[in-house]
């Protein structure tokens, strides 16, 4: 199995809408905006941060996305990482992971935060496996104020 995560550009903007929405199916609330994730909201993402493909045998199997906060642009925030269904199971979810704790840290960022929907716990030890902690105090800007709020973790890059 050849993995690849290479760094988005727009042209990837409606094969990162179409692998997010692939890969969120059955498996993320039908609620999530992320079912409905369209090429201008990645090109705007891409635009304001950046993100990643996973490719794995030249073939696309998953994604993620990042943005500085605006309150403090040496913060991230990851969104949208997902991966098809056909690629679960081995284990390549981390190289996406991995491609942005290094972005990050070459970039000299502070701090990457993710979201995990409280309906997705077993992605807590998943992501703590990658030094992320939960962080009770912070709130997710985006939370749908119809739905338990998502749990924020973060991961500190400078210490």
């Amino acid at each position: 199995m050849n993995i690849v995560v290479r760094e988005a550009t727009n042209a990837d903007a409606q094969l990162i809408a179409d692998l997010t929405r692939a890969a969120w199916a059955g498996k993320v609330a039908a609620s999530s905006s992320g079912h409905h994730e369209t090429a201008q909201q990645v090109e705007e993402q891409l635009r304001h941060g950046g993100g990643f493909l996973l490719l794995i045998d030249d073939i696309p199997a998953g994604s993620l996305r990042w943005m500085p906060l605006d309150s403090d642009p040496a913060i991230w925030k990851i969104s949208r990482m997902g991966v098809l269904p056909a690629y679960r199971g081995s284990h390549v979810s981390q190289h996406l992971l991995e491609a942005i704790i290094h972005h990050g840290l070459s970039c000299q960022a502070e701090e990457l935060r993710l979201a995990v929907r409280r309906d997705q716990r077993k992605l807590l030890d998943f992501y703590a496996a990658f030094e992320f902690e939960l962080a009770e105090e912070l709130e997710y800007s985006h939370a749908n104020p119809a739905e338990p709020a998502p749990m924020v973790m973060r991961r500190l890059l400078r210490y």
